[in-house]
């Protein structure tokens, strides 16, 4: 990703945090990210664009974080277990990957179809984030799909990983219920474990 980009979204994100989109300037975000701001709307043609830009890195940055939990442990519950507490974190420190993992976008966040808009963006990286963001339900199924592709291994058919795709997606499905609401006497991994200490539940 071209260094003005990034720098541009990195801006975006840090007014994000400091105040409601809807109060968030481009104006503000090319000064801060020491750019004009026809460099900006070359580079995302809108504040639309911007936002989509924002919200697909951030997705983009979240499904990084799950492969690198998935692989990041040799047993298959570790593996699990660890893709459960990144999306929990991720989305109590990440107010744009709560809300993709939630579908609820407060006043303070970009107000954003998810559907694909036209896109008239010379740059692909912004044809991409003019392209369909993921819902709540994509997430899921992305996650879901990752976790089974790492534990069931390559070459295994779809028709013999069912049931692991169900434990998969109960791992994923208990992460988003500690988002919705947090646990108060035990933890995420708690739950998970509990949810995989069945022997049939993985491999």
């Amino acid at each position: 990703m071209p260094a003005a980009r990034e720098a541009l979204l990195d801006a975006a994100y840090t007014a994000l945090a400091r105040r409601p989109w809807s109060a968030v300037r481009m104006v503000d975000v090319a000064a801060a990210a020491g750019v004009s701001r026809q460099t900006l709307y070359n580079e995302f043609g809108s504040k639309d664009g911007l936002a989509r830009a924002l919200v697909r890195r951030e997705a983009d940055g979240y499904l990084a974080g799950v492969d690198r939990a998935l692989t990041g442990h040799s047993d298959p519950r570790d593996r699990l277990t660890a893709a459960a507490e990144w999306t929990a974190a991720s989305a109590r420190e990440n107010a744009l990957v709560r809300a993709m993992l939630t579908g609820c976008w407060g006043e303070r966040l970009p107000a954003l179809d998810l559907a694909a808009v036209a896109s008239g963006s010379a740059a692909p990286a912004q044809r991409r984030a003019d392209g369909p963001l993921p819902s709540p339900a994509d997430l899921v199924a992305l996650v879901r799909d990752r976790a089974v592709a790492v534990l069931a291994g390559p070459g295994v058919p779809r028709s013999d990983t069912a049931d692991l795709a169900r434990s998969c997606e109960l791992v994923v499905r208990l992460a988003l219920s500690c988002v919705a609401a947090p646990p108060v006497d035990t933890g995420v991994a708690d739950l998970v474990r509990g949810a995989l200490h069945r022997p049939s539940a993985v491999p």
